[in-house]
C-alpha cells in the first residue's frame, strides 16, 4: 500500500526490462505495492486486459482502481503523485528533464 496516497498495484512479468523499471522507481521513492505475476505468453488475466486493453501488456500501474500503462509513463506519474516521498526520480530542470525523457525513449 502507498499510505496516505491510496492503494497501488503492480501488473507486472518477472522476466520484463519495464516492470523492472516500475520496480525500481517505486523502491528509490520508497513506496510499497502489491505486485500481481501476470502470465503473458499463454493466460493473460482479465484485470490485466480491462487495465490495458489497448496494448494487453505490462507493466500496469493500478492507483486506487485507476490503471497507468507504459513504464515511462508510470515512472513520470510516480514522481509526480509521490512528490516529497523519497528522491525525485527525474530533474527539475525542464530542459534536463527533456533530455532525460528523450534518453529513455531512445531504443
Amino acid at each position: 500500500m502507498a499510505g496516505s496516497n491510496g492503494k497501488l498495484k503492480l501488473l507486472g512479468h518477472k522476466g520484463s526490462p519495464f516492470v523492472t523499471r516500475v520496480k525500481l522507481a517505486l523502491g528509490l521513492k520508497g513506496i510499497s505495492y502489491d505486485y500481481v505475476e501476470e502470465d503473458i505468453f499463454s493466460k493473460k488475466s482479465d484485470l490485466l486486459l480491462r487495465s490495458n486493453p489497448v496494448h494487453k501488456a505490462v507493466p500496469v500501474l493500478i492507483h486506487n482502481g485507476k490503471p497507468i500503462c507504459e513504464s515511462q509513463v508510470i515512472v513520470q506519474y510516480i514522481d509526480e503523485v509521490f512528490v516529497g516521498t523519497g528522491p525525485s526520480l527525474l530533474p527539475a530542470d525542464p530542459y534536463d528533464r527533456a533530455v532525460a525523457r528523450f534518453w529513455v525513449a531512445y531504443r
